[in-house]
């Protein structure tokens, strides 16, 4: 079935000429997921391949209402990108193993498979806006700008609602809903740092350049909350 995740990179990838080509990607990315969670009996979720291979999937579902509707700028760049970026963790998955371990008793509940789901995809909105930033400073244009706020915006919601969800099953697992680990303090920082860029872009302060960087600087954020302190420190959180 993992063949299945290089036709979806293949894909992402093609659609940087072709928008159908990058639908393509999401349903061949879907698909793999589908077959994954119906092996298992539950959501993938859990370790580095399955939540890489969600992750692309996320960008690709995150990505489509910015290259389908009708006021979509049409940018090869943001096209290009966003296509490599999904194509990237697709791939990056399969360096991975695929485990198929039963989940421990503290996972299973609704509420970490809702705050595993919700910051994946606050993930890849803020991946997608990363994408509109980068480009429109490569000279691209304005309305990438507007893209990159609807995605952090979106993602900002999500992320939000992620925490609360996380603090719920944090409750049910360790009975509190907050503990000072490395993957909890970063996940402060990243919405922090989300807040303070969305607000000094509704206040209209630092120009076009800096709310540019400023997505890509959430992005890079959320990217080390992910992966770098799941790789580089102990927390309660594995990936």
């Amino acid at each position: 079935m993992q063949w299945l995740l290089i036709v979806s990179a293949g894909f992402y990838l093609c659609g940087s000429f072709k928008r159908p080509l990058f639908a393509g990607g999401l349903l061949a990315g879907a698909a793999y997921l589908a077959g994954r969670g119906i092996a298992l009996g539950r959501l993938p979720l859990v370790g580095p391949h399955d939540t890489l291979a969600f992750f692309s999937v996320s960008l690709g579902l995150m990505a489509l209402p910015f290259l389908f509707a009708p006021a979509a700028p049409d940018s090869a760049g943001f096209r290009r990108g966003a296509g490599l970026l999904a194509a990237l963790f697709a791939l990056l998955a399969l360096l991975f193993p695929a485990f198929a371990m039963p989940l421990p008793p503290v996972l299973r509940t609704f509420w970490f498979e809702l705050h595993v789901a919700l910051a994946f995809f606050a993930y890849a909105l803020f991946g997608i806006g990363a994408v509109g930033g980068a480009v429109f400073l490569n000279g691209g244009e304005r309305r990438l700008l507007d893209l990159q706020y609807r995605a952090l915006l979106v993602g900002y919601s999500f992320f939000s609602a992620s925490m609360v969800a996380g603090g719920i099953w944090g409750y049910y697992a360790w009975g509190t809903y907050w503990l000072w680990t490395p993957k909890e303090l970063w996940t402060s920082i990243l919405w922090l740092c989300a807040t303070f860029f969305l607000h000094l872009r509704l206040r209209g302060g630092g120009g076009d350049r800096l709310a540019a960087w400023g997505g890509i600087v959430t992005f890079a954020v959320a990217l080390f909350t992910y992966l770098g302190v799941s790789i580089l420190m102990r927390s309660s959180h594995s990936f």
